[in-house]
């Protein structure tokens, strides 16, 4: 039990005093008072915080003190100096405990204490005390009032100074003390693996001998001996920032002194870039020569080997990894071979041989098995050493057995980090037991315990009275070390009377590791033994020893918060039989309740696994709600336990408003079986104070002790959930959450079906309207529209077919129920020929520009004969517009080869694009094509499953605690354990297979097959052609012997491109008309010539059989050559027989019309029966010669489909179309069951952690949509198209090709409508009208650019006005003036140095302390900090005098400059230059301060430019000190003749208008005496935030900087078009200039911001200092310079948007035209000028103002031509020369080289208006005019054609004689 006592403050000590606190312990018993139990003492000093900066002591005799002189010190303050109290050590030897207390803090105690003086003065007897003991007295000052303190050392005195050796640093008591021996070291510089010689002078101080020791200043031992001279000496790396300075401290003493000096030398690295290997042989040769020296012992190698491994330690890596490894178990078996022939004989060989063991061990990656093993048994030699030493040596001191031991621990502690050896364990255990016995030797009873402490391992020895055991806590003092409570020991165990040493070991690892156990945390040990080493058995001691075993990697706490008011449950899981339950509980109220725990079942009154009350009654204050439940207890069951909480409450009282925290906790205690070597838990328990940072362990035996955690999952209880809902108004998150994705749910359901109803009209195959009905070969053609930006296009697109068969007619496509060509979008067509046109070559597309968008982006066309399946590829990409890519609106694309498909881009972006719009299920709920079968509604609802089986399996899994025992797995940067990896497992296994199988049953299953009634509306997914629909009296009154003409021509024209025969000509005279039995007769005699041709079409037997028959040889399928293979016998068989077949239809119909007509509709009724007749012979002789069947379609040589159709049809894929209900089962029952269970654990965790897991988890899963799957989803496409590069076809699950579309149509249906041919979109545009339109479309885009561009500059405009004016504030300018005519009172042009003096003392202070403290002036304006004064001074004789005048003059100094200006430091009055041991006051005006001390910048004035440094003088903060200082300054001659410029610098702030001013008063001369004075002050606002304004403000920057990336977007793109051409531009140049300002501006607006914050946090923390804003200001002021160039820069800009004002350019072009004498003109000015210039500063600069440099002159003759000139100062100097030269300068420059120059310009005007050209622009201009007329309905004149004006189609002129031919049959 702890408690804390708190000593008053007083009763502390004064500061740097020492106290002795001791506290004793008693009990009051029956038989007696008191008595005492045990007593405690400490040492207490108090110490002020800091060390005062401002304030410094200085002396002014200490440079060389005398014994019989006295030491005058004084305080040196920046400001007011504070009340300080005056002590001086006392050297007097220190005695008693507060002596033991002194010298362990390292002090000494205070005397002749002197009170309240800046001086002190330090008598010569402490001086003669300081000689005689060799020994500096230390002087200290404090501040009485705020704590912090100043110390001052004075060196020893002597008699009489001596010189220094010449090659060594020799100080302290060598320096005073001339019997003192001065050292010194060879070689002077040298590297760590280079042997050095120290050698000391033998005096008359080492008559009787002498014992030289050497360490490092930074306390590290090198070498004792009593020889003055030691050998071989290896020497730690120098401090790198001094050069690689390393001083060496030598201590000699002798009898009855003890006397200290330095020597100081360099030792480097040597060379660092060396290998290893060499490395290794300079190790060697060092070694070898230690041997053959006879000077190799353990010591000097410790010296090699720390300085190597130093080195080694360095480097990290796998580099040369190796080699190290090598090299340090090379070292290793070396020193302990050395060690073995001569081992360590005083305890600080041991320390510097451990120190070197330690530094090789240092890297736990380069320490071999052998090596590890070679390193534990050098620490068992080495301890084994340190423990003789410490028994054979009684005089041993503490510190320095201490000092030794804890290398050897650290060293033990690296070799435990990496090994799991047992060996190497032993080696280690039995060290560190040697460690602890060492410590031990010759310890003090009831003494401070001595503690080792290092990284993993800390030790802890003390030798104690049982007596005093039991009230002792035996710790190593950390929050990771082991502790251990003894109760009292029975007599028979520890005598009373006997010493007893306690030796206690913490391990932070388990030192054991090489037998597996779970043992997590600190492993503690503590032994008894008696003085000579005799353990004290410990055992079955009748009262347990308390140990705390630490957790060093805690896991989240498990607490759960139950409300009693619902009789709350928690399930505890249990993972093992052998842990102890630990139940910390917590009520809100002062209540009682009963714990029951069930296994397997609820606990109940009668029937459960135990229980207890709580709070427990017989238990200490802090144990009583603590239930601890041992495996007994719970009779070592394992598994889910329940935990049912219930409140003892008054009869009637049925619930109560309260909740408990319950913290459960798993955990065991075990010790180390030295004799079974295995964890064992027999005679420990768990206790009852374990929480989960720290297991409470309480055992009756003393050995090794570790501890097990179990953290265990909470668990829901489903049967409470009525509980549960019931803490919702505690914890409503994420029951919330989880509502309000249900509620997002159904509103984008909603959503979602709307769209898919959108989708549905979009599924559809639209059958062209100008499909020819005689034409009955289908075609499905497939056009995909681009995703780029503008893909999409409101013009009449029209597509021609190009095959090897021939080609079809131009089609098109258009729907007049659907948009078509929609970006992104997929539009199927179905289009008709007469006869097939065999393989595809390619497709030619071409639309009319029409509409408000016409340019289209095609993206690839799919065409599949739907008579065949055959499927042709198109890979398009191209845009069909004016102004895009090519500028073309007419294209013929070719078929894409097996190559071309599977090229990268081509398989990368289909498998992207189709992954993204189909494959991944989130952003496919937005793309999803409109042609898959799985809806947007599916998806949705998928996405909302998958989003709550996530939450679900993430809360699950959220917060379970790592184990720290657990081996790291690392790949690069990415580090795992196994745990995470099957958490991961886990999820899986439970989120995603009932995902993917909810995701397949959508994708996969079959639409339901549509009924009767359905196909009877097949006009809602197939639109047909009007003329289908039509009545049979439409049809009637439709078709006329003219349309069946045209039909015959149709068929003419057909079969002789199939048939690839020409036409025969059939000419007929002018007003002739064409007959029917003509037309029959033309397609007879096509087919004669085909029969001839085949010498089987048409022959003379079959002729005589029937008249009038036809024969097509074409379609003969009964003769084949003998040569042809049987395959290509039956590919040209099935073509001629689908010619036939589709030739039959063709005539059927036909037929049917000639049936409709009748006689009567022809002139002649014999033609009519003719007709008939023909037409029946050619069906006749199809039939003769191919069967019914192949005429009506079944054809006995089935193609590819209908092969593959009627496969399909008997063998249809997927599932059946009721299985879409098992998935909306799955998705309700998932999402139910996770929603549930999600909301159940947020309500058991609590609102933190709730809230905790909500925020990881909406990160996790953004993180996871945006960037994870995307990112996997392009490295599966990039796989797919690099590796497998299969074609993908991007079949959603197409519509079903209707029935309707795939047979031929009804022989009895007749369809009346006819194509019009004449339509312009069936023609591509001719080239010129191309032409047209893309320059009237290049017009118009750049009306709406230069509309855009005026409207951008505008905006840009106004708000780069809004930046500029928001930084700068009107205010600034009253504030500056008001300020500046404050301080520029009594101040005149000449200035004297006393007249300085009195403006200082008068105006300067009296402005700037005024009535209001802390104010300046009226009270205003706030002083920030103080103020400064600074002054630049140039060297003394830094100019050559006369040799005449030499004798009168002494001295002279030149104007001030920045090679002569004075830079030395200085004494008071400027005398000569002190040395180094001088006052260190950083504040001292005699020092000289570089600017970059200052933190200043070089500053303008009237003279010259100053630096920024000088000497300096802070003032006051109020007018008394400021007035002392400058009294003081005044009378030290602070300001002389080497005053060149004083400035005084200070920083006020005005709250009223926010604004800080930095100002700086100068006061300059220029070597003549006379000082002026000038001002500069500059105003800065760093307090943005300040008024409503700054929001808006704000805003603007930000809008501006977004017009800033518009133009660096516009002007790259110009870049990468016009590459080098772009620098040409001027105005280019100009933006580039202006976007360069503004982002330069920004950093500089970033920078000042950070200054301003810095200068401010530096003000806060030191209000009393003057604090430097210049560099603040400096950033301020460039800021404001940038934002005036950016905004000339772009008012500059205005002039290139004001061209298209023809006046402007007129004005341009003429200056243009006039630049070449422009020019020369200009020349001729500047030299007038330049001559004037010279001419006046030479003849009036050393007298008149205006003339004083050459820049002033130029200045002056410009205002001359002005007119602004001051006649009368140049008259009265010289009335003569002033009249010449004010007057020939009027002439020649004003009325002759002036009016010249106009005159130029003026003839360059007439002749730009007499050939002036109106430019390109002048028409755009006029087109914006006109289009903002319409804008706003202004009537405007319109010249021109339109902007998308088109040729006017006109019909070919009748011609005198008609031809039908194959290329020219016309329609009427």
């Amino acid at each position: 039990m702890d408690e804390t006592h708190v000593i008053e403050r007083e009763c502390l000590p004064d500061p740097f005093e020492m106290f002795r606190y001791i506290l004793r312990v008693k009990r009051r018993t029956w038989f007696r008072k008191w008595g005492e139990l045990g007593t405690a003492s400490k040492c207490v000093s108090v110490v002020p915080s800091k060390e005062l900066t401002d304030v410094t002591i200085s002396c002014d005799n200490c440079a060389s003190i005398n014994v019989n002189d006295q030491a005058k010190l004084r305080l040196s303050c920046l400001t007011t100096c504070p009340h300080v109290v005056w002590y001086i050590e006392d050297l007097k030897p220190l005695t008693g405990s507060l002596g033991r207390c002194y010298s362990k803090a390292g002090r000494r105690p205070l005397t002749e204490k002197h009170d309240g003086n800046i001086e002190y003065t330090v008598h010569s007897q402490y001086l003669k005390v300081s000689r005689d003991m060799q020994q500096n007295i230390t002087v200290i000052a404090y501040d009485k009032k705020e704590p912090g303190f100043v110390m001052y050392t004075l060196p020893i005195p002597a008699p009489e100074p001596t010189e220094p050796p010449t090659n060594s640093v020799v100080t302290t008591d060598a320096l005073m003390d001339p019997s003192v021996p001065s050292c010194s070291i060879s070689p002077p510089s040298g590297t760590v693996l280079d042997a050095f010689d120290i050698t000391c002078k033998t005096t008359s101080f080492c008559s009787t001998g002498c014992l030289y020791c050497f360490k490092t200043n930074t306390g590290t031992h090198l070498r004792c001996s009593t020889s003055n001279e030691v050998r071989s000496v290896f020497l730690p790396l120098g401090d790198a920032n001094n050069k690689y300075s390393l001083s060496v401290v030598v201590t000699v003493k002798n009898e009855r002194k003890t006397a200290t000096s330095t020597v100081i030398t360099q030792v480097g690295k040597g060379d660092s870039s060396a290998s290893v290997s060499t490395l290794q042989s300079a190790v060697e040769d060092s070694v070898s020569q230690l041997e053959q020296q006879g000077l190799l012992t353990g010591e000097a190698l410790g010296q090699i080997f720390a300085s190597v491994s130093d080195m080694l330690n360095t480097v990290s890596g796998q580099h040369q990894r190796d080699e190290r490894s090598k090299l340090r178990e090379q070292m290793l078996t070396r020193m302990s071979t050395v060690l073995q022939d001569c081992p360590s004989n005083t305890t600080q060989e041991v320390q510097v041989t451990a120190r070197a063991v330690a530094g090789l061990t240092h890297r736990s990656e380069d320490l071999s098995p052998a090596a590890q093993e070679e390193a534990g048994s050098l620490l068992v030699d080495l301890s084994s050493s340190l423990n003789s030493i410490s028994v054979n040596q009684q005089s041993t001191d503490d510190v320095e057995l201490v000092q030794a031991a804890a290398p050897i621990v650290e060293a033990a502690s690296n070799i435990l980090n990496v090994s799991s050896n047992k060996k190497v364990s032993e080696f280690l255990l039995t060290g560190i037991n040697n460690v602890q016995s060492a410590l031990l030797n010759n310890k003090e009873l009831n003494g401070e315990p001595a503690i080792v402490d290092s990284g993993q391992i800390s030790v802890y020895v003390n030798r104690i009275s049982p007596k005093s055991m039991q009230m002792l806590d035996i710790n190593a003092q950390k929050n990771s070390s082991s502790s251990f409570s003894f109760p009292a020991l029975p007599p028979h165990i520890v005598s009373p009377d006997e010493p007893v040493d306690v030796r206690m070991m913490s391990f932070e690892k388990n030192p054991y590791s090489w037998k597996e156990e779970n043992i997590t945390g600190t492993v503690g040990s503590v032994s008894l033994t008696r003085v000579n080493g005799d353990v004290i058995p410990v055992e079955n001691l009748p009262e347990e020893i308390e140990i705390l075993l630490p957790r060093l990697d805690s896991g989240q706490e498990n607490s759960t918060v139950l409300d009693l008011a619902n009789f709350s449950t928690l399930i505890i899981d249990v993972p093992s039989p052998d842990v102890t339950l630990v139940l910390k509980t917590e009520p809100s109220e002062d209540i009682s309740f009963m714990l029951f725990l069930g296994y397997k079942d609820y606990p109940s009154d009668k029937d459960y696994v135990a229980k207890t009350k709580i709070p427990i009654e017989s238990a200490r204050e802090e144990e009583k709600f603590t239930w601890v439940l041992s495996p007994k207890d719970r009779t070592d069951d394992v598994g889910v336990h329940y935990l049912v909480i219930k409140p003892i409450v008054e009869p009637g009282i049925k619930s109560i408003n309260a909740s408990v925290t319950v913290i459960s906790i798993a955990a065991q205690c075990k010790y180390w079986n030295e004799t079974g070597s295995f964890w064992s838990e027999d005679g420990c328990r768990v206790g009852p104070l374990t929480t989960p940072l720290v297991t409470q362990c309480l055992c009756n035996h003393l050995t090794f002790f570790g501890s097990s955690f179990f953290v265990m999952p909470n668990l829901v209880d489903v049967s409470r959930t009525a509980e549960l809902f019931a803490t919702f108004t505690n914890n409503p998150v994420v029951v919330c959450f989880v509502g309000a994705i249900f509620c997002a749910y159904l509103l984008v359901v909603v959503w979602a079906r709307r769209k898919d109803m959108q989708d549905s009209v979009k599924v559809k195959i639209t059958v062209l309207e100008d499909n020819d009905p005689l034409a009955q070969y289908r075609y499905l053609l497939s056009i995909n529209t681009g995703h780029r930006h503008g893909a999409s296009t409101s013009s009449q697109v029209t597509i021609t077919l190009l095959g090897t068969e021939g080609e079809s007619e131009p089609h098109h496509l258009t729907d007049l129920e659907k948009p078509v060509f929609e970006r992104g979008g997929g539009d199927m067509f179905l289009l008709t020929t007469h006869f097939s046109l065999g393989e595809l070559q390619s497709i030619r597309l071409w639309h009319d520009n029409s509409g408000d968008h016409p340019a289209w982006y095609v993206s690839k066309v799919m065409v599949q004969d739907l008579e065949t399946g055959q499927k042709w590829h198109f890979l398009c990409n191209s845009w069909l517009a004016v102004d895009m890519e090519e500028c073309t609106l007419d294209k013929v694309f070719p078929v894409a080869t097996e190559v071309d498909l599977k090229r990268f881009s081509n398989l990368f972006f289909m498998k992207t694009a189709k992954d993204f719009r189909d494959g991944h299920i989130w952003f496919s709920v937005i793309s999803r094509p409109p042609c898959s079968t799985f809806t947007r509604v599916q998806r949705v609802s998928c996405c909302f499953s998958l989003l709550l089986c996530t939450m679900l399996t993430s809360i699950m899994f959220w917060g379970i605690p790592t184990d720290p025992s657990e081996q790291t797995m690392d790949l690069g940067h990415i580090e795992f354990t196994w745990q995470q990896v099957m958490i991961g497992v886990q999820s899986s296994i439970i989120m995603f297979p009932i995902n993917l199988l909810i995701v397949s049953i959508f994708r996969n299953t079959r639409p339901r097959e549509k009924t009767t009634k359905a196909d009877a509306k097949q006009g809602k997914t197939v639109r047909v052609s009007p003329s289908q629909t039509s009545s049979p009296q439409k049809e009637i009154k439709d078709i006329t012997p003219d349309t069946v003409m045209k039909d015959i021509k149709r068929i003419a024209q057909s079969l002789s491109k199939a048939m690839k025969s020409p036409l025969p000509h059939l000419e007929l005279h002018h007003g002739q008309q064409a007959d029917i039995n003509g037309l029959l007769s033309l397609v007879e005699d096509i087919i004669r010539q085909q029969n001839q041709a085949a010498e089987d079409f048409y022959t003379d037997s079959s002729k005589k059989d029937q008249a009038m028959i036809l024969s097509l040889g074409a379609v003969n399928l009964q003769e084949t050559s003998v040569w042809e293979s049987s395959e290509k016998t039956l590919d040209l068989a099935q073509k001629k027989s689908n010619k036939s077949r589709y030739l039959y239809r063709q005539l059927q119909l036909i037929e049917k019309e000639l049936g409709m007509l009748g006689p009567s509709q022809f002139p002649n009724p014999d033609s009519y029966n003719r007709a008939m007749q023909q037409v029946q012979g050619m069906k006749g002789l199809l039939e003769y010669h191919l069967p019914m069947s192949i005429l009506d379609g079944d054809s006995c040589f089935p193609g590819p489909e209908e092969s593959l159709g009627g496969k399909k049809k008997c063998c249809q894929g997927g599932l059946p179309w009721w299985f879409v209900f098992i998935g909306w089962i799955l998705v309700i029952a998932t999402s139910g069951v996770s929603g549930y269970f999600t909301m159940m654990y947020g309500l058991t965790y609590g609102k933190d952690r709730s809230i905790s897991w909500l925020i990881s988890m909406v990160v996790s899963f953004f993180e996871s949509l945006f960037i994870t799957q995307p990112l996997k989803v392009l490295g599966f496409a990039a796989f797919f198209a690099l590796v497998l590069k299969k074609v993908d076809q991007e079949e959603y699950g197409e519509p079903a090709i209707e029935e309707s579309l795939r047979s031929p149509d009804n022989p009895d249906a007749v369809q009346a409508a006819r194509r019009d041919s004449t339509c312009s979109f069936y023609k591509p545009p001719p080239p010129t009208d191309i032409e047209k339109m893309r320059n009237n479309m290049i017009k118009e885009q750049k009306v709406f650019a230069l509309i855009r561009e005026i409207v951008v500059y505008t905006g840009f405009m106004w708000m780069l006005l809004l930046v500029a004016y928001g930084q700068r504030d009107p205010n600034g300018y009253f504030l500056t003036q008001h300020i500046r005519k404050s301080f520029s009172k009594g101040v005149s042009d000449t200035m004297s140095i006393q007249d300085v003096f009195n403006w200082a003392n008068t105006t300067l202070l009296s402005n700037l302390f005024g009535e209001y403290p802390g104010f300046i002036t009226d009270g205003n304006s706030r002083l920030v900090g103080n103020a400064r004064l600074r002054q630049v001074r140039v060297q003394k004789n830094s100019c050559h005098i006369a040799r005449s005048m030499q004798e009168s003059i002494p001295d002279c100094h030149t104007p001030y400059s920045w090679e002569l200006e004075d830079m030395g430091s200085y004494g008071p009055g400027w005398t000569q230059p002190v040395g180094r041991n001088a006052s260190t006051n950083i504040h001292d005006p005699w020092k000289y301060k570089s600017q970059r001390k200052l933190r200043a910048y070089p500053i303008w004035g009237n003279v010259k430019l100053y630096r920024g440094g000088g000497f300096v003088m802070d003032l006051g903060p109020d007018f008394q000190n400021s007035s002392r200082i400058l009294q003081y300054l005044y009378e030290n001659t602070w300001f002389d003749v080497y005053t060149q410029a004083i400035f005084v610098e200070f920083t006020v702030y005005n709250a009223n208008v926010n604004l800080f001013c930095i100002v700086t008063l100068m006061l300059e001369t220029t070597a003549t005496g006379a000082f002026q004075f000038r001002s500069e002050l500059q105003t800065v606002r760093l307090y943005q935030s300040t008024g409503g304004l700054h929001i808006f403000v704000m805003a603007s920057e930000i809008i501006y900087f977004l017009f800033i990336i518009y133009y660096m977007f516009v002007q790259g793109k110009l870049m990468k078009k016009q590459k080098w051409t772009y620098l040409k531009n001027k105005w280019n140049l100009l933006e580039l200039a202006i976007i360069i300002l503004s982002w330069s501006a920004l950093c500089v607006f970033i920078k000042r911001t950070l200054l301003g914050n810095r200068d401010m946090n530096y003000y806060q923390n030191n209000k009393e200092q003057f604090v430097s804003f210049h560099e603040t200001a400096k950033a301020d002021a460039v800021l404001g310079y940038l934002i005036a160039f950016l905004v000339l820069l772009a008012t500059v800009k205005l002039w290139h948007l004001l061209r298209l004002n023809p006046k402007l350019h007129m004005i341009t072009a003429t200056l243009q035209r006039a630049w070449t004498d422009i020019s020369g003109f200009l020349v001729v000015m500047t030299i007038m000028f330049l001559a004037y210039s010279i001419a006046s500063n030479l003849m009036y600069g050393w007298k008149l103002y205006s003339y004083r440099t050459l820049l002033d002159a130029v200045q002056t003759m410009v205002s001359l031509q002005l007119g602004i000139f001051n006649y009368e100062e140049v008259l009265n100097y010289n009335p003569v020369l002033g009249a010449f030269l004010i007057g020939s300068c009027i002439v020649f420059m004003t009325f002759v080289v002036l009016n010249l120059f106009i005159s130029v310009i003026l003839v360059a005007f007439t002749q730009e208006q007499i050939h002036h050209k109106p430019s390109e622009e002048d028409e755009i201009v006029d087109l914006m005019l006109m289009k903002i007329c319409s804008l706003f309905g202004i009537k405007c004149k319109k010249e021109g054609d339109g902007l998308t004006g088109r040729p006017d189609t006109s019909s070919a002129p009748n011609n005198t004689l008609s031809t039908i031919s194959s290329g020219n049959i016309h329609d009427g």
